[in-house]
């Protein structure tokens, strides 16, 4: 109750003020874009001071690793070179994504408007009671065709079932949060994937981000069985269990 208090006032403000079409389309917009660059501000923050570092997924190669693996050591590192990670390419990125917003996901949401209002999206009615080494800010870092495809995925099933138009709000932030978070770059003690079964989260998705130009694995970036299923987590696991061994040989 507390809550409704201030959403329904605001609610109201928004519903008789603007039309079906400037909320659904350009609100829905602006909420992803707003939702998306400021969640990624923090990473970008992490990455430029070097803070919580020793998070870092792609960071430290140790002794121990350069001496085991010596020539996949130096194919790493000349990849990461040829990824120019720096924050020239940081810069390049964000113009990018922000061209493939324009471009692509507000078509796609405007188009998607007629399907909304066919199946029944509303807003009128009462609220219920109720780049490789990834920085965040690159999750949607991609082909336009590749965009057109997760916007799709994103969007058929709120189209299909005509939700209230604050529950797509509400997906829409959800997913976006999740795909900056799965593209972070971090593996926090809080990270989700620490308490989510099946969830990929940073730590799973990063490998397949980290040897760019092979067929690197990993793809899932929300539920991992996939992965499972089709066997393209091999190399992530062998990478898993040979660091969980040699943390058990550090401790005897």
């Amino acid at each position: 109750m507390f809550m409704a208090s201030y959403i329904e006032p605001s609610w109201q403000f928004l519903i008789t003020r603007f039309s079906d079409f400037q909320l659904s389309c350009l609100g829905t917009f602006f909420l992803s874009e707003v939702v998306f660059f400021l969640s990624g501000v923090p990473y970008l923050l992490l990455e430029r001071t070097g803070w919580l570092r020793k998070y870092k997924i792609q960071f430290a190669l140790t002794i121990d690793m350069v001496d085991k693996f010596p020539r996949m050591i130096e194919f790493v590192l000349h990849i990461n070179n040829e990824k120019n990670t720096g924050l020239a390419a940081q810069k390049k990125c964000i113009t990018r994504l922000i061209l493939y917003h324009l471009g692509v996901n507000l078509p796609i949401i405007i188009i998607s408007y007629p399907l909304f209002k066919y199946m029944g999206m509303r807003n009128s009615l009462p609220l219920p009671s109720w780049y490789a080494t990834p920085f965040g800010l690159n999750a949607l870092y991609a082909h336009p065709v590749e965009i057109l495809f997760l916007g799709f995925a994103t969007i058929i099933g709120p189209a299909l079932t005509g939700p209230h138009l604050l529950t797509l709000w509400i997906w829409v932030v959800v997913r976006v949060l999740e795909t900056v978070e799965v593209h972070c770059g971090y593996h926090f003690p809080w990270s989700l994937a620490n308490f989510l079964p099946l969830y990929a989260g940073a730590d799973h998705h990063d490998y397949h981000h980290r040897l760019l130009y092979t067929k690197s694995g990993n793809y899932s970036s929300t539920f991992t069985y996939m992965d499972w299923i089709f066997g393209t987590d091999i190399g992530y696991r062998k990478l898993k269990a040979s660091k969980n061994t040699e943390l058990e040989q550090k401790k005897h």
